[in-house]
């Protein structure tokens, strides 16, 4: 018979949870695989809340701990632990466990573990007692600090994406075909100090100025990655780079950042997986260090995710992207083929294979030239019925539109969010209705299309609305009061 987890009273940081005990299962848990059972086992142990470690773990690498072969900041296994000469969460989470480097790299299990370790020392170290604990929503600066980032605003940015997971719901399969599920639930994270820090790109003074493209958001490049010039007038931009990045949205922002290093690296434009949103971090007119021999004659776009696992590629980060591309080819005037449209791999003396083999180019390539991918059947009037009119709206970034009708006869406001992005797929969406004087009424969930109707009597009220779709959110102050 295999042991049961006997957990301790009172756990302090760097305690020893030998990987013997971990074999064992935690007393009244269901077993459903052995990844599954090491995130239970891994959240008893350490008094991490299960589901908050594998929304972590999946932000991280969706659960795919990539053959023990690190990530490009040098990351290992599911829980992404780093070595690298900034950071040493893989070092950490040896000398809190006990465990080899070597199995912490390669073995599911062992890294879960030590993953559970770093979180909980993090948790420590901010002081969260045993109570605070049980509350994931007590844990976000914890989870800010283990991504790792260098700036607060990308580790905002990486807790954030966290919390929208564990809001939304996990559905993930391992490589194994093991199913590791998270159920959605209604968290609102205490950011601490996190809370006073502007989202990325906001604090920037020259944001305005800086990006090319509209619909990014700025964050400068480590001067040291990228090298000034004065393109197109020095050189001639004549292709485009497509590239995947081994590694996460916050986590490649955060690389680019980073420096000065023996290995320059940087691109001009990153992409999320989740919906498509976008981060410029080189002007255009300098020379990002992506492409080697087309440093000079490209701009270069970065993909959140890892060549070998198709998860990552979203409609979203098509539709994106390819947005992105055919504004760049148009300003330059190059032509939207796969001549000048092209992959790292393709690039003249690359030693790289990205963006791999799971990179849809037909799908991508008809995007960038305005042609297939399904269209939103649905409208905001036909969601919320006739007689209603759109009285306002709000952009969700690529992924949506948020809506608010007006039903002059009725005297009734209605609000819809409408998916622009991810269409047909069951994605985060959320629509609400708040008329001034009473509780706020939401619609949210897992929607293919849209999310709505919210609909309630506001004549000579004001009303707040709002919605959200993948993690892009509108909120409106009290208005339309006539």
């Amino acid at each position: 018979m295999k042991p049961r987890l006997r957990r301790p009273a009172a756990l302090l940081a760097g305690a020893i949870i030998p990987l013997s005990l971990l074999i064992g299962q935690p007393a009244g848990a269901t077993s459903a695989g052995p990844v599954a059972d090491a995130f239970a086992r891994a959240s008893a142990a350490y008094e991490v809340p299960r589901d908050l470690l594998v929304s972590v773990a999946y932000a991280e690498t969706h659960l795919d701990g990539h053959g023990g072969k690190p990530s490009a900041s040098g990351g290992y296994g599911v829980m992404h632990l780093v070595s690298n000469p900034k950071t040493h969460s893989l070092e950490r989470a040896a000398t809190l466990t006990k465990l080899p480097v070597a199995s912490l790299k390669t073995d599911t299990t062992a890294n879960i573990t030590g993953g559970a370790a770093v979180l909980r020392a993090l948790a420590d170290e901010l002081g969260l007692g045993a109570d605070a604990r049980k509350d994931p929503a007590k844990w976000y600066s914890a989870v800010a600090r283990y991504g790792n980032a260098s700036q607060p605003e990308v580790a905002k940015l990486y807790a954030d994406t966290v919390y929208d997971l564990l809001g939304g719901g996990v559905s993930a399969s391992t490589p194994e075909g093991e199913t590791v599920k998270v159920a959605a639930r209604a968290v609102e994270p205490d950011r601490g100090s996190y809370a006073k820090v502007q989202k990325l790109g906001e604090n920037s003074t020259l944001a305005a100025a800086a990006v090319d493209y509209p619909g990014a958001t700025w964050a400068a490049a480590h001067s040291s990655n990228y090298a000034v010039s004065d393109r197109p007038t020095s050189d001639a931009i004549d292709r485009i780079v497509i590239h995947v990045a081994q590694g996460t949205y916050a986590g490649t922002i955060d690389w680019f950042q980073t420096g000065p290093r023996p290995n320059p690296t940087s691109a001009h434009y990153v992409v999320r997986s989740s919906d498509g949103a976008i981060t410029q971090m080189v002007r255009e007119k300098d020379r990002a260090f992506h492409a080697g021999d087309y440093n000079r004659r490209s701009v270069g776009i970065e993909h959140e995710g890892w060549v070998d696992q198709a998860s990552w590629f979203t409609d979203a980060m098509y539709r994106s992207s390819a947005a992105l591309t055919r504004n760049i080819a148009d300003r330059y005037g190059i032509p939207k083929d796969r001549s000048h449209i092209i992959g790292h791999s393709e690039v003249p003396t690359a030693d790289h294979t990205d963006p791999g083999p799971y990179w849809n180019w037909t799908t991508y390539m008809n995007y960038v030239n305005g042609t297939g991918g399904p269209t939103n059947p649905h409208t905001p009037e036909s969601v919320c019925g006739s007689g209603y009119k759109v009285i306002d709206s709000a952009p969700l970034g690529t992924a949506g539109k948020v809506y608010l009708l007006y039903n002059s006869t009725s005297g009734k406001n209605c609000v819809a969010t409408i998916k622009t992005a991810s269409i047909g797929q069951a994605t985060a969406t959320s629509a609400y209705l708040e008329v001034e004087g009473q509780t706020r009424v939401t619609n949210s969930g897992n929607f293919s299309y849209y999310a709505g109707p919210v609909i309630a009597a506001a004549a000579d009220k004001c009303v707040k609305w709002g919605g959200k779709a993948g993690t892009y959110t509108y909120d409106s102050g009290f208005e339309h009061c006539s």
